[in-house]
């Protein structure tokens, strides 16, 4: 495929973030095994400077927060989060959430950035919880961590799909 192809079908595995795909458009384009592509995207954004690495994890939206309750998220973030069942959050849950975002934001600059696929509601708000505790260096490489395995899941799923 070519480097325009290649782009144009992997320019959301990274959340808004096209760059990743531009970046290893000519040496990955000829690729096709999920699991090579995945290590060349997260070799490129863990190779990328600080500030793209910091407005990547940024690009990530709320969990269960306000754009997916106005229908604003992309379609593989919508997808994630409905598989964990946020899109039927309680009233009590969604205050919850909303208390952890805004906790969360607060205390490192970014979102919280979980792989949801395969989690529920519960496990979700306990890992929100448990993230609080950590400094901004070891959130800051697990919301990275954490952004490469959705990564990953998507790739696994345009593959599938």
């Amino acid at each position: 495929m070519d480097g325009h192809d290649f782009i144009a079908r992997y320019a959301g595995i990274y959340e808004h973030s096209p760059w990743v795909a531009e970046r290893v458009a000519e040496i990955a384009s000829d690729i096709d095994d999920t699991s090579r592509l995945a290590v060349l995207m997260a070799d490129c954004v863990d190779n990328a400077d600080t500030e793209q690495q910091l407005a990547l994890i940024r690009a990530h939206p709320d969990l269960a927060g306000k754009a997916q309750v106005a229908g604003e998220l992309t379609e593989e973030s919508s997808d994630e989060q409905a598989s964990a069942g946020l899109d039927r959050c309680s009233k009590v849950e969604y205050e919850r959430f909303q208390a952890l975002n805004d906790a969360y934001k607060e205390k490192f600059g970014f979102p919280f950035v979980m792989a949801v696929r395969n989690s529920n509601r519960a496990e979700i708000l306990e890992a929100f919880s448990a993230r609080l505790k950590n400094d901004y260096d070891t959130e800051f490489e697990t919301a990275l961590a954490e952004i490469h395995t959705i990564a990953r899941l998507r790739l696994e799923a345009l593959r599938s799909g």
